[in-house]
């Protein structure tokens, strides 16, 4: 496979995945496997900080929905099992800014229209989080708000706020699978991959 900057990613001859995509992809970094740990130890992060809490899960549809969906599910687990429980809500949003692979200026926030009910409250944000979101988020007054990110590029000179919680840094490449898509293809690829020039342009819009 290619190298991204020092790296190579693992062959796809290792994992199985939806034979569909059969040369629209480079490599998988990070498997569905991997991805189910970090996200259980993330759980146990914030079960250390929030627990007690009563917080509200902001959802950022699409991407984010498997991320959420899992994280949620380790919190609730942790949660039954211990006296260190946390109160929780899910609420969905939904962010449309790409087309194709490119970020596009033109950023709709979808679901967000009355918030009020988070005031007060603590907030865990999770997917494809945006300063104009958060902007968005900080209007209804919340008592704090904490971000949640299973992926964050690694950028030179990238003035984006980091995420309170990371769970990988990345090559500055555009990638599919677990709920990531290209143009709305991917969405049930388990592994989190690399789509090649190849499959960007068979699924370009």
């Amino acid at each position: 496979t290619a190298s991204y900057l020092g790296w190579f990613g693992y062959s796809l001859d290792l994992f199985n995945y939806p034979t569909h995509y059969s040369g629209d992809l480079d490599c998988v970094i990070i498997p569905h496997g991997v991805i189910m740990d970090r996200t259980e130890r993330l759980a146990r992060n914030i079960m250390d900080d929030l627990g007690d809490h009563d917080i509200v899960v902001l959802c950022v549809l699409k991407g984010g929905y498997q991320f959420c969906a899992d994280l949620v599910e380790r919190i609730k687990a942790l949660s039954r099992n211990s006296n260190h429980t946390i109160p929780m809500r899910v609420h969905f949003i939904r962010l449309r800014s790409y087309l194709n692979d490119q970020s596009t200026e033109d950023l709709h926030i979808l679901g967000a229209e009355d918030l009020s009910f988070l005031a007060g409250k603590g907030i865990v944000g999770t997917g494809k989080t945006m300063e104009t979101l958060l902007q968005h988020v900080k209007a209804f007054k919340p008592k704090m708000i904490k971000v949640a990110g299973l992926l964050v590029k690694r950028v030179q000179h990238s003035l984006a706020s980091v995420p309170d919680y990371v769970g990988f840094e990345i090559p500055n490449r555009f990638v599919v699978g677990y709920a990531l898509d290209y143009n709305e293809y991917f969405r049930d690829l388990n592994h989190i991959c690399i789509i090649s020039e190849s499959g960007k342009k068979k699924y370009k819009v």
